[in-house]
């Protein structure tokens, strides 16, 4: 199913983003750990955060490490694939190749969105974007313009095989 055929879908059902936010929220020890929150979850698209931490950070201390915002955007990918099944609780999904690729340094809060592009019936592709404000503005280097507008720091593309049960 392309992306037409997605936003035809059923809205998702009751109960399975607080389910998906528990999973990733709380539940997930390493997701968990990264602090990462469930911004918006609908039937082909999920936004996820993850807020600035210096335990996150390269030896500099102001950029958040590159495999962060690859966690981020494989996690935001998958569950993106996961809302095009019938029932997301039903089923699994696992990446099959992720490709990230970094456009500058991440020094604040990171979001990542991410959009399915195809759901086929075994493998799906996702695309998805990472951007930052930039917190903390010139004292960690930050990209966040004079207007509040975020700065994209990775744009990536996922293959995900589709366990639909």
């Amino acid at each position: 199913m392309d992306r037409t055929e997605i936003a035809e879908m059923e809205p998702l059902p009751e109960g399975a983003t607080e389910f998906v936010r528990r999973k990733l929220e709380d539940d997930h020890g390493y997701l968990s750990w990264l602090n990462t929150s469930v911004e918006t979850i609908e039937r082909g698209r999920v936004v996820l955060s993850i807020p600035f931490d210096e335990k996150l950070t390269n030896a500099d201390g102001q950029t958040i490490h590159g495999g962060v915002a690859a966690t981020l955007i494989d996690t935001a990918g998958g569950v993106a694939q996961r809302t095009t099944f019938e029932d997301p609780l039903d089923g699994g999904v696992a990446t099959v190749n992720l490709n990230a690729n970094y456009l500058r340094p991440a020094n604040g809060d990171l979001r990542a969105e991410a959009e399915v592009v195809r759901a086929g019936g075994s493998i799906g592709v996702s695309e998805m974007t990472v951007t930052t404000a930039g917190n903390g503005g010139a004292a960690r280097g930050g990209d966040r313009g004079s207007d509040g507008s975020r700065s994209e720091v990775v744009v990536g593309q996922g293959s995900f095989r589709l366990f639909r049960e």
